[in-house]
C-alpha cells in the first residue's frame, strides 16, 4: 500500500493547492486511470453503456474545420 496523503478544510475555504501539488505529483497515467474510473462510474450511475464512453468510441469521421 502506497503513501496516503490527506488534508481536511471547509469545504467553502476553495483552497485546491493541495490537490493541484497531488494529482502533479501523480503523474499522466495516474491521472487518466482516475478521470476513467469516474467516467465508468458516472456512465453507470446514468444507466448509460459504461463501455461506450466518448474517450473510447472509435472516429467515424474526421475533417478539417
Amino acid at each position: 500500500m502506497g503513501l496516503i496523503e490527506e488534508k481536511y478544510q471547509r469545504i467553502t475555504d476553495g483552497s485546491r493547492s493541495f490537490d493541484i501539488r497531488f494529482w502533479q505529483s501523480q503523474g499522466d497515467r495516474a491521472i487518466f486511470e482516475a478521470v476513467t474510473e469516474m467516467l465508468h462510474d458516472y456512465f453507470f450511475i446514468r444507466g448509460k453503456n459504461v463501455d461506450e464512453s466518448r474517450l473510447q468510441r472509435t472516429i467515424e469521421s474526421f475533417r478539417k474545420a
